[in-house]
């Protein structure tokens, strides 16, 4: 049966898109393909699957059914017309760059995008004569007067990690545009429940799947979305370089994606909660939270993103790394790990996890304190979350 995904609600998406067909025998589960290659007693179909005239699979380093579903489904979600997966989130980002930038080339970005994307700008991308203009988040107007000085890609992500500031996609896509330039977002943390940067012009969307698609903590992913010739143009260079998924980490995406919409819902109403309630602590010294009217992107906010201001929040806590350390340690209901976007609640210091690989002098630069806190909400009772952050504060000198 063929279902019309045009005027259903995105729960409806996420549960039935991408499952058309490929169920065995009855099964009302997508099916994990633990297999490296595909038979055809036919070789001239066999042929015609590989150079591209035929649908079908050859080798699962390139495609596989199970890829091909969990890509539908995000590609429904997101609205594209195409999507491809990867390893990881990083390798989504980084076979994103690598294929639609040439050396000789320029991005325009962001100072505070996730450690690893950082990296790549300041330390990879150099070494192949690509230039990288970073440029402070909270700046439209310097943002917008380094594209208009020429480049080739836009790379945005928004809300940014760990500091959760928040670009206006819909004026950045446009200044992209005028001056020719392909545009980027990484949707990691809004997801295409909060937030649809195709709709706001971004011509490419991708995802960390690792975090709030996954949803359980228990797998690594990444998905790139959008126009069929581009993400052709990156599933090429993916498909050679070998940045592939594996069939069960596909799975278990697809069956973490099948309660996205409840699970952010979830998170966006109590981390809007906790963060109105932080704000109000006297240990906490300020609170970056999207949804808040203290935020200073908040109008923006609220215009692209309609669905919600998502599950991560940071707030500052009055004192240094050591305040920091001690707080941690007091947590009882949130992992102390690198990881956000679980059912669980996660904790973590940039120093530990999202920028881990920068160095203090840097991280100071991009406006990230040492007496940060990251924090990203699970689905537990919000009321428990909350006193259990009140009593990891109240111990603080």
């Amino acid at each position: 049966m063929k279902r019309d995904f045009s005027n259903v609600g995105m729960g409806t998406k996420s549960l039935w898109a991408g499952e058309n067909g490929l169920q065995v025998k009855g099964a009302t589960q997508v099916p994990i393909v633990q297999s490296i290659a595909f038979t055809y007693d036919d070789i001239d179909e066999w042929q015609d699957v590989a150079l591209g005239h035929k649908e079908g699979h050859i080798y699962s380093r390139n495609t596989n059914p199970t890829f091909s579903s969990l890509e539908e489904k995000v590609r429904i979600l997101e609205g594209a017309e195409a999507a491809t997966c990867f390893a990881s989130g990083m390798g989504a980002i980084s076979n994103t760059i690598f294929s639609l930038v040439q050396p000789g080339e320029r991005i325009v970005s962001v100072k505070d995008t996730y450690g690893g994307t950082n990296q790549l700008f300041r330390e990879f991308l150099p070494r192949i004569n690509i230039d990288v203009a970073l440029c402070d988040t909270s700046d439209g107007d310097q943002i917008e007067e380094e594209i208009s000085k020429g480049c080739r890609m836009v790379y945005l992500e928004t809300p940014t990690n760990p500091t959760l500031k928040v670009v206006d996609i819909k004026r950045m896509a446009e200044a992209g545009h005028r001056v020719g330039a392909l545009v980027v977002t990484d949707n990691t943390f809004a997801t295409p429940i909060n937030q649809k940067p195709l709709l706001l012009g971004s011509d490419i969307v991708l995802h960390s799947a690792s975090k709030f698609l996954g949803g359980h903590g228990d797998v690594l992913g990444g998905v790139v979305c959008g126009p069929k010739e581009l993400v052709r143009q990156i599933f090429h260079y993916r498909e050679i370089t070998g940045s592939a998924l594996d069939p069960f980490a596909a799975y278990l995406l697809i069956r973490g994606l099948k309660t996205l919409q409840i699970r952010v819902e979830r998170q966006n109403a109590s981390a809007m909660k906790i963060a109105r309630h932080l704000e109000e602590q006297s240990a906490v010294a300020s609170v970056y939270y999207p949804g808040l009217e203290s935020h200073p992107q908040h109008e923006i906010a609220k215009r692209q993103m309609p669905g919600g201001y998502g599950g991560v929040m940071s707030f500052a806590l009055k004192g240094d790394f050591q305040t920091v350390k001690r707080f941690l340690a007091r947590l009882e209901f949130a992992h102390r790990a690198a990881n956000l976007g679980a059912v669980e609640t996660t904790v973590g210091s940039p120093a530990t996890t999202s920028h881990v690989e920068v160095n203090a002098r840097d991280r100071a630069a991009m406006g990230i304190p040492d007496a940060l806190v990251r924090y990203s909400t699970g689905i537990e009772d919000v009321n428990d979350l909350i006193a259990d952050l009140d009593q990891a504060l109240g111990a603080l000198p």
